[in-house]
């Protein structure tokens, strides 16, 4: 989504250099490597966070039986990693009769790398955000018992407000623990056109490395509500926002906005 280039015009400096701060994509197939070639970009890759998983032992200690819940939230494909991390390290069998709500296709698809994924078992929203997976746990929530794995002290707030207001019976285990990256000399030694964030934490993990950070005309993109709610408290503009019903992803919304300010190679 563009937040401010339809009022700036076409006068804006085109775009050379996009930070993205997640891990290099393995596949040269990326969509991101052909937006790069499309609008003559170069794209860097560097996670500001890295996820620790929580051991058994101390996944214990939370007093929360995973096999008393019949559905389980997911709204990130590092959450499915550290649910089923978990399962496996306490020996413990998921049934094949659960229910997955994933926020995005992506995540949801990404559940076939541990399960036999089936249709009638496994939903998701129609465009990404919090409300059209609700609309979707809304539909099946009746006598189900919820499960949303995340990282130690940090939620969703959204999901679990609604899990609340819905008076759904659910729990939110903490599986891993969020650790930030040291970042400053990615930031101090090179100049980035956009810096795209997909986590609150990758957010407080820029200004645990830059305290005083300023943006001096760089653009930010943020995914998820939750981030977007972030960079706007540690007073950031936002350029580029995902998911929307146009743009689901990170790279539909670069799209959207470099077919604006650059020209295809």
């Amino acid at each position: 989504m563009l937040k401010n280039e339809a009022k700036k015009g076409a006068t804006a400096p085109q775009i050379k250099k996009i930070l993205i701060t997640q891990p290099r994509p393995e596949s040269d197939k990326s969509p991101y490597f052909e937006l790069g070639r499309k609008y003559g970009v170069t794209l860097d890759f560097h996670p500001f966070i890295r996820l620790e998983g929580i051991p058994a032992k101390d996944f214990r200690k939370q007093k929360i039986d995973i096999s008393q819940y019949s559905a389980v939230i997911f709204t990130s494909r590092n959450a499915i990693d550290h649910f089923f991390r978990t399962c496996e390290e306490m020996k413990l069998s998921v049934s094949q009769d659960t229910k997955y709500f994933c926020i995005t296709e992506a995540v949801a698809l990404y559940l076939q790398k541990f399960i036999l994924y089936r249709k009638r078992k496994v939903f998701y929203g129609a465009d990404g955000t919090n409300k059209s997976m609700f609309d979707v746990i809304n539909k099946h929530k009746e006598n189900e018992k919820f499960l949303y794995p995340c990282s130690e002290n940090q939620q969703d707030g959204d999901i679990v407000s609604w899990l609340k207001s819905h008076k759904c019976e659910f729990a939110t285990p903490w599986m891993y623990r969020t650790m930030f990256n040291d970042v400053t000399s990615l930031l101090e030694g090179k100049h980035y056109d956009i810096i795209c964030f997909f986590t609150p934490s990758g957010i407080k993990s820029l200004f645990e490395a830059i305290p005083q950070f300023k943006q001096n005309g760089m653009r930010i993109g943020a995914f998820g509500s939750n981030t977007t709610r972030a960079a706007e408290e540690h007073g950031l503009v936002l350029d580029i926002m995902a998911p929307q019903p146009k743009a689901p992803s990170m790279v539909a919304a670069l799209e959207q906005f470099l077919s604006t300010v650059n020209k295809k190679k």
